[in-house]
């Protein structure tokens, strides 16, 4: 499943520049994460890098976007091309 950003972000800039995909974009208060690109780092890591930086943990998985460990790395091979 992709990840989200709760209200609880404070706006750091330390998530976006992390994320292989670039799904993470500025909103218009707080980050976002596009659940079309969000792979959980699936294919780059063994962990998603935005979670590993966030200093508030505030970035869950997004409970209306479930998605399998096969679906993610579908969605990888297709962003990527390998």
């Amino acid at each position: 499943m992709s990840l989200i950003i709760t209200d609880e972000c404070i706006n750091c800039d330390v998530c976006e520049p992390e994320c292989p995909n670039n799904a993470i974009t500025q909103g218009d208060e707080i980050y976002l994460i596009d659940p079309v690109k969000c792979t959980e780092c699936v294919g780059h890591f063994d962990t998603p890098q935005c979670r590993e930086v966030c200093p508030v943990d505030c970035i869950p998985a997004d409970p209306n976007c479930v998605e399998s460990h096969e679906q993610l790395m579908q969605k990888f091979h297709k962003l990527t091309g390998k």
